[in-house]
């Protein structure tokens, strides 16, 4: 026995080590027709790939040339005013290169734009997509066809357009046919003539209805069901008295709340804060466009001011070329010395240096950072063009240099009424307070109303009886006649009380929550008018010092330029050193730079004041409107205007929520009796007596000496202060750089009457332009 088990456990042991060997080996599946090339074969479950979408791009990105360069300088001169480059700027604009925010100095943004996504940045599709912005919610109705109200908090952040809150009140159709059968045994007896122990029945539903919610939160229901049933119940005089029949009913049902969501006020709530979110992105779109114009008009005065800059390098280096040849002769004279010599190229090459960067740009700490290439390239983003298109964007406006005065009260003013961040605050705040009252509104208990009037017909038959009038239930009766007749008629009533949970603590939590949301907002929107005043008082400041300090540098030019030419005459006759000569050449190139860049920032700040009070866009005449509708839109306000005017006002009348806007945004300026300011570009402007040195020609007149002429300040205009004397090496008039050459410092040099001077060594591969500014 003992045999036979052990031969057992030996069988049952090798069936096991042979079934789990075969079990753990892994093999592949067969499969006929199988080929050897695995064409589907997938060794990774995610990769890099190319979205399937294929957009054509602009001409300004595929046809746009090389950029320009300090080797690649071909160009033609393309002048624009400002008011062209802003025109350009608000026709081109899809989406506006600017940031948000009232910082007087913004970054570029296409660095953001090139990383970031569409919904980051304005553009003009924002407003109507706001208007468009739906839920995904549909409207629901229950199994009778009646609307289901939504339930919880109406937010702002929560709703989308106004069309999308007023789909809340559309009528709603829905509606469902039921068949059904049965065939089963019952628990009776064989002989029961009322209920056959083998029962089968065949039963049908259809029902159609329409519900619509009102203003005031109730749900009206209009509703039709047609019921047919027959069975195996044999008709007899104590049973049935037809062995089928149909019923058709007509109902009419209201339901209104009594408490909680009662009212046109607590209903209207999404609709308003739907409309308050469209007027924040309306806003949104204003301060977009104010900044691209702000953007534009500050790109363009750097534009400016970086011509300027390339005008005064050259100067700078033919004039420090001039006073290096001139040490040059000297030194081959006898009269001069090498170390003059050397350092006044070494001044040449310095300037060389700043013109190289004024005209292209550089990171090198000290030089100019974007040049007019750099330059004219950001305000070419701005504006929406191609980087480079053979043309070179100059400015032909030149900035004001009249002393515009602003009125600190009526500024204030302006800017707490027109500015569009405090408008946007505003709106915020009205939001809260529509929550708030919500959130009040939830605190009730629910109580709903129901009345429910029905009409009953029952028939053998559903059509038409075929002109006979056998009443229901006999065989042949009509239960559409039956039910047109009017001959059953039911009402029912229902009240239905929920009170919230005991204690209401999400509720009263949910009102304090809103109550200090209100509460925040009010206080962000009079830190936010503190911040705004102080953004105001230091453009203030900043724009009266621009312009003193546009005195100051032109009188620095001035007296730097007559330094500069009694250093030469010293240094002709003997009497001074050549470093002298080149320090003033120095000064006079630093005045230059920053009498431009004065001149330059107070045209910004004026901007900027503009900027601050809301009043920019009014200045440079630009006004948002709606765009056209079809016709038939004018059409059909046509026709409601007349409704509304053939109807009777009520005097006394009260419309919930009451107020929520005071009319359409209007400049201070339009308001009769309001003073106007001194404007920029070509609008009038105030010119002030002098306070310090009054600057005629070369000459400085002291504060009490009586000047010429009638007492107001005239500013040398540009092209007399940058230019140079001609008695000076290295005229200004001369329209290119000099040539290049290859010759040494200690080499003699010949220098000809009406020839440029030279330097050396100098090599370039490609001529600098001439003089950009002068036309």
């Amino acid at each position: 026995m003992n045999r036979r088990l052990f031969r057992y456990a030996a069988i049952i042991q090798l069936v096991l080590v042979v079934v789990m060997s075969v079990g753990c080996t892994p093999t592949q599946p067969f499969f006929l027709n199988e080929s050897p090339n695995l064409q589907y074969y997938l060794d990774t479950a995610s990769a890099i790939e190319y979205p399937d979408v294929q957009i054509d791009s602009l001409a300004e990105t595929t046809e746009s040339l090389p950029p320009l360069t300090i080797d690649n300088h071909e160009f033609e001169y393309w002048d624009l005013t400002l008011e062209d480059c802003v025109n350009m700027a608000l026709h081109n604009s899809k989406f506006f290169m600017t940031v948000g925010g009232t910082a007087e100095q913004r970054q570029n943004v296409a660095a953001q734009i090139t990383s970031g996504q569409a919904a980051q940045f304005g553009s003009v599709y924002d407003p109507a997509i706001q208007q468009t912005t739906t839920q995904s919610v549909p409207l629901t109705v229950d199994s009778q066809g009646n609307r289901v109200l939504p339930r919880g908090a109406a937010r702002a952040n929560q709703v989308g357009g106004v069309e999308d809150a007023l789909a809340e009140f559309d009528a709603q159709v829905s509606g469902f046919f039921n068949v059904g059968t049965t065939d089963r045994v019952r628990n009776v007896g064989p002989n029961n003539v009322f209920n056959p122990q083998q029962y089968q029945a065949f039963d049908s539903t259809q029902q159609a209805a329409i519900s619509k919610r009102t203003a005031t939160g109730g749900v009206v229901t209009l509703r039709e069901q047609v019921i047919y049933a027959r069975n195996n119940v044999r008709p007899n005089d104590v049973g049935r008295q037809v062995s089928s029949d149909y019923t058709a009913v007509l109902e009419a049902q209201w339901q209104h709340p009594l408490m909680r969501n009662r009212g046109t006020l607590i209903n209207r709530l999404p609709v308003v804060l739907a409309s308050l979110n469209e007027d924040t992105t309306t806003t949104d779109f204003e301060i977009s466009v104010r900044n691209l114009v702000r953007d534009v008009e500050v790109a363009y005065w750097d534009l400016y001011v970086a011509y300027r800059n390339v005008e005064t390098a050259m100067i700078g280096r033919n004039s420090a070329q001039a006073t290096a040849d001139y040490a040059k002769k000297n030194l081959a004279g006898g009269k001069g010395t090498t170390q003059d010599v050397a350092q006044a190229a070494g001044q040449y090459f310095q300037f060389r240096s700043q013109l190289e960067s004024a005209l292209t740009g550089s990171n090198v700490p000290g030089l100019d950072r974007f040049g007019v290439y750099g330059a004219e390239r950001l305000l070419r983003e701005k504006m929406g063009l191609a980087p480079t298109d053979s043309r070179l964007i100059r400015p032909i406006d030149e900035p004001s240099i009249a002393r515009v005065e602003f009125d600190w009260t009526e500024a204030v003013c302006e800017m707490l009424t027109l500015s569009p961040e405090l408008r946007n605050s505003k709106t915020e705040i009205k939001k809260s307070e529509l929550e708030l009252i919500g959130a009040k509104n939830r605190l009730l208990p629910e109580v709903n109303f129901s009345v429910l009037y029905r009409w009953v017909g029952v028939g053998d038959t559903l059509g038409p009886s075929n002109g006979s009038n056998v009443a229901a239930p006999f065989a042949g009766s009509s239960a559409l006649g039956e039910l047109t007749d009017g001959n059953y008629q039911e009402i029912a009533a229902r009240l239905e009380y929920t009170p919230s949970a005991i204690g209401q603590r999400r509720p009263l939590a949910d009102v304090r929550n809103k109550q200090l949301q209100l509460a925040r907002n009010r206080d962000f929107l009079r830190e936010k008018e503190r911040l705004l005043v102080s953004q105001l008082s230091d453009a203030f400041g900043k724009q009266r010092t621009h312009y003193h300090l546009i005195e100051t540098t032109a009188q620095q030019l001035a007296a730097a330029v007559r330094e500069v030419d009694a250093r030469l005459a010293l240094y002709r006759g003997g009497l001074s050193p050549v470093n002298e000569v080149l320090q003033s050449q120095l000064r006079r190139a630093q005045a230059q730079v920053s009498y431009y860049q004065a001149l330059a920032e107070y045209n910004k700040s004026l901007s900027y004041i503009h900027y601050l009070k809301g009043t920019l866009l009014y200045n440079c005449g630009i006004e948002l409107e709606e765009g056209p509708w079809p016709k038939k839109a004018y059409w059909d306000a046509i026709e409601r205007a007349r409704e509304r005017t053939a109807g009777k006002k009520i005097r006394y009348g009260v419309t919930r929520p009451n107020v929520v806007r005071r009319g359409p945004v209007q400049p201070m300026a339009q308001v009769p009796g309001s003073e106007e300011e001194v404007l920029l570009h070509g609008e009038p402007m105030i010119l002030e007596e002098a306070s310090g040195p009054i600057t005629y020609s070369d000459e400085v007149i002291l504060e009490d000496a009586q000047p010429m002429g009638s007492g107001i300040e005239i500013l040398p205009p540009a092209t007399s202060i940058m230019e140079v004397p001609s008695a000076a090496p290295g005229d200004a008039s001369q329209d290119a750089a000099p040539a290049a050459d290859e010759t040494s410092l200690d080499e003699p040099l010949s220098q000809t009457q009406g020839e440029p001077y030279m330097v050396a060594p100098v090599v370039h591969r490609t001529a600098v332009p001439g003089n950009p500014m002068r036309r």
